[in-house]
């Protein structure tokens, strides 16, 4: 910005200084669309969330409903995850899988027992925590419950792939899970037999020799979308205060 002399002072803005201005401009206007459209974002998912924590309260307070009637909405594309169901079969405790774990601080093993049901297919029942030390059958034989059982418990999808890089890959030699991988898991267990696309992890009801233990559902929706709404909103308007404050400072009589 220079000062010309004549009848009195005037303010020019160099060429430089004027393209300057409008890279800047330009700038704080790609800014402000991307903090605008991060907040708008954050609330369309707040939305879809508290819907989400809804359905799921909903479906939670709802009486246990027969396996049939899970697959039917399964069939249709409707969602599954933590709708109480009770099913029938027998176990087939000889090909249990085991998924790392955690309970109460404790480090296990979550016990995927495969039921087999009265028309030939099978279904992966999560029958419960058992200690890192009570992994082999043989040392919690009482729990291996024979014949017809009957199992209430929620359903719960399957897993369409590791659901990081993080999580370490199954072992499938040693029958360790680090996620649920359900054909890995049927075909490990040997099963010839139809594997039904979801799982069961089964109620609190106990186990004989009080292992496995049930009801170990995890239900854990975080819901920071409005503060993250907050944040973006925030800083776009920041962004448009240091602007005003720029250009009140900038023609700010001298």
């Amino acid at each position: 910005m220079a000062v010309q002399q004549g009848d009195g002072p005037s303010l020019v803005i160099r060429p430089a200084s004027k393209a300057r201005f409008w890279i800047v401009g330009a700038f704080v206007l790609i800014a402000m669309a991307i903090l605008l459209a991060l907040g708008t974002w954050q609330m369309e998912r707040l939305a879809w969330k508290e819907a989400l924590m809804a359905r799921i309260t909903s479906q939670l307070s709802q009486p246990p409903v027969p396996l049939a009637t899970v697959e039917a909405a399964q069939a249709a594309g409707d969602p599954i995850e933590y709708r109480p169901v009770t099913v029938s079969g027998t176990f087939l405790h000889d090909r249990e899988r085991h998924f790392f774990a955690t309970y109460e601080g404790q480090s296990g093993f979550y016990i995927y027992t495969p039921l087999r049901l009265a028309d030939g297919r099978v279904l992966f029942v999560n029958r419960g925590f058992v200690p890192y030390d009570r992994k082999e059958p043989a040392s919690r034989a009482e729990g291996q419950v024979g014949g017809d059982v009957t199992v209430t418990g929620l359903a719960r999808e399957r897993l369409n792939g590791k659901p990081s890089w993080l999580v370490p890959t199954n072992d499938l030699a040693k029958n360790i899970f680090y996620w649920k991988d359900i054909d890995a898991m049927a075909a490990s267990a040997g099963l010839g037999e139809p594997v039904l696309p979801f799982f069961v992890d089964a109620d609190k009801a106990p186990n004989a020799g009080g292992l496995p233990i049930g009801g170990v559902t995890i239900i854990d929706l975080p819901n920071n979308h409005l503060q993250y709404a907050v944040t973006w909103y925030g800083l776009g308007l920041a962004l448009a205060g240091v602007c005003v404050a720029m250009w009140v400072r900038r023609n700010k009589p001298t």
